[in-house]
C-alpha cells in the first residue's frame, strides 16, 4: 500500500505509540482519584490524551472544579508513574522492528513528544531506543504544544527534512490534528483512543500497529 508522497523522515509521538505509558497514566490517575473518594471517568482522561500538562490540568480543573487540588493530584500521579518507569514501560508492538527497517532504509527520525525530556528519559531509558533516534522534540523546544503544529514543525526543521516528506505517527487525536496542520502525512496508530471520522479526514492512512506502517514504507519511497 503506497504513501501519498515520498516519505524522507519520519517523526513518532512517544506516549502510547512508542511506549505503553498511556495506560499507565489512566490508570494512575484513577488510583489517585479514589484516593480522594473520586471517580475519575475514562472521558475525561481521553480527553486530555496528547495534550500539554498546562491543558491536561484545565481539564481536571473542569471537571472536578477549580478548588480541586491539581498540584497535590498531579505529584501522586507522577509518583506512580515514577514507580513503573523505574520497573520498565513496555514499547509497543512493532516498535524494535520499526526502527531497524529505518536503519536498512537510512531514514532519519524524531520524537515530537508533549512531555519533557526528563520524561522522555523515564519513559523511554530502559528500552535503550532513545540513541535511535536523531532528535528529541520535547516540551520547552517549541512555542505551542499539540494539537498545534509547532512540536512536528521542529521536529522537521532539526531532521532537516520538508514537513510534506515526513511520516508523522500518532495515537492521540490532538497529536494527529498537530500533524495534519503542518502538513505532515499523518497515520493514526490507535492506542486508548477511538479513530473518529475527523482522524479518517486527516489521515492518510489509519494502522492497526506499527508492523503495519513498516510495510507500507517501501511502497511510500
Amino acid at each position: 500500500m503506497s504513501l501519498p508522497r515520498p516519505v524522507r523522515a519520519v517523526v513518532f509521538d512517544m506516549d502510547g505509540l512508542l511506549c505503553d505509558t498511556e495506560a499507565v497514566y489512566r490508570d494512575a490517575m484513577t488510583v489517585v482519584a479514589a484516593e480522594r473518594g473520586h471517580d475519575f471517568p475514562f472521558v475525561l482522561f481521553k480527553s486530555m490524551v496528547g495534550l500539554p500538562s498546562e491543558a491536561s490540568d484545565r481539564q481536571v480543573l473542569a471537571h472536578f472544579g477549580e478548588d480541586y487540588p491539581i498540584a497535590e493530584f498531579n505529584a501522586r500521579v507522577r509518583e506512580r508513574v515514577a514507580a513503573a518507569c523505574a520497573i520498565g514501560i513496555p514499547l509497543k508492538a512493532g516498535v524494535r522492528e520499526m526502527l531497524d527497517h529505518l536503519d536498512a532504509l537510512a531514514l532519519p527520525r524524531a520524537i515530537a513528544t508533549s512531555s519533557s525530556h526528563p520524561s522522555v528519559e523515564a519513559h523511554l531509558g530502559l528500552s535503550g531506543v532513545i540513541p535511535r533516534f536523531h532528535a528529541i522534540v520535547a516540551r520547552g523546544d517549541y512555542a505551542r504544544g499539540k494539537p498545534n503544529p509547532d512540536p512536528f514543525l521542529v521536529a522537521a526543521e532539526r531532521l532537516g527534512i520538508e514537513p510534506e516528506h515526513c511520516l508523522a505517527l500518532e495515537d492521540s487525536h490532538n497529536g494527529v490534528r498537530a500533524a495534519a496542520a503542518a502538513g505532515m502525512m499523518a497515520v493514526m496508530v490507535p492506542d486508548l483512543l477511538d479513530v473518529t471520522d475527523e482522524m479518517h479526514a486527516l489521515c492518510v492512512r489509519i494502522a492497526r500497529d506499527l508492523h503495519e506502517v513498516r510495510g507500507w514504507l517501501t511502497g511510500g519511497l
